[in-house]
């Protein structure tokens, strides 16, 4: 479980990675070493799994969104390994989720344009036999933030009981 201090840090860090510790220490109210240890025990126990920049996709040529469904009649290990190596090996494919309810798999897609969605979908096709894919194409992102919310973090009645 995580106390607070580590969750005021967290916070911290999912705004701006690039802040030196000696600043984020001064902000939760601990000195600098404290707060590095603080900081490499969350990266070692994978809470902080990556620090990364995030850049506009507008200004890399990546600013259409595609959000792709993927129905398949294959339910089977051998195909879903295929599919893996697939969308693991298509960088335009940003996230992937495979997902109960009427649809099997769910891509977030990011290209520049239509022509390169056009593209990017024989890849996918010939790569992998595919029941039925639904594309659409987001018209406004209305948010977007890879910050995760954090009140959950601190949730004891969600904690896994002890043992032993």
């Amino acid at each position: 479980m995580l106390d607070e201090m580590d969750v005021k840090i967290l916070r911290i860090l999912q705004e701006d990675c690039t802040r030196p510790v000696a600043d984020i220490g001064r902000e939760v109210g601990l000195s600098t070493t404290p707060c590095w240890r603080r900081m490499q025990k969350l990266e070692e126990l994978g809470v902080i799994r990556r620090r990364v920049a995030l850049l506009d996709a507008g200004k890399v040529n990546a600013g259409v969104t595609v959000f792709v469904t993927v129905k398949t009649d294959q339910h089977n290990i051998s195909w879903l390994q295929k599919f893996h190596a697939a969308v693991v090996d298509l960088p335009e494919v940003i996230e992937a989720y495979r997902m109960s309810g009427e649809i099997d798999y769910l891509l977030k897609v990011t290209v520049p344009d239509i022509a390169a969605y056009d593209i990017f979908y024989k890849k996918l096709v010939s790569r992998v036999e595919i029941s039925k894919v639904s594309s659409a194409f987001a018209m406004e992102q209305m948010k977007y933030t890879t910050a995760l919310p954090l009140h959950f973090a601190r949730d004891e009645s969600r904690a896994e009981p002890a043992r032993g």
